[in-house]
């Protein structure tokens, strides 16, 4: 009887111990579930999407509102097409503010950063970004750099 109490005992724990990895897993992936009835859809366009990924977070100050849905080609300005999901408890964000590409760390994965503007009316489902400003290309700056251009 205390082989099988033992036995029981062991793999709990080893379930727990999965799930828990799982979990963890999940939240560093980003992958958890989250509701799209809750979020907006704003768009913004880039000349150079750069490494932007779906699923790369928006940021704006700092703090995490929405996540990239989808990356596609304007095939009427060649531009890359990035449709953003917003969370719905931000529903102020100005007109006339901006979408930058930046990049976390030096080496470190690309998102979107919300440049604050001052304007008094706020975008709304379906709108886009007047201003954008594309990812910086490091092989191409230093190549200009390299030649003297």
């Amino acid at each position: 009887m205390a082989q099988k109490t033992a036995d029981l005992t062991v793999g709990l724990f080893m379930v727990a111990g999965v799930a828990a990895l799982l979990f963890l897993a999940l939240q560093v992936s980003g992958l958890t579930p989250k509701s799209s009835e809750d979020s907006y859809t704003l768009y913004a366009k880039f000349n150079d999407a750069g490494g932007l990924t779906p699923r790369a977070k928006v940021s704006m100050a700092g703090v995490t509102i929405g996540s990239i849905r989808d990356i596609t080609l304007d095939r009427e300005t060649f531009q890359a097409l990035v449709a953003i999901a917003v969370d719905g408890s931000v529903d102020n964000i100005p007109a006339d503010s901006a979408a930058v590409i930046r990049t976390s760390g030096l080496l470190g994965e690309q998102y979107i950063d919300v440049s604050v503007g001052g304007d008094m009316e706020s975008l709304a489902d379906g709108d886009t970004f007047y201003t954008t400003q594309s990812a910086m290309n490091l092989e191409r700056l230093i190549s200009n750099f390299a030649s003297g251009q």
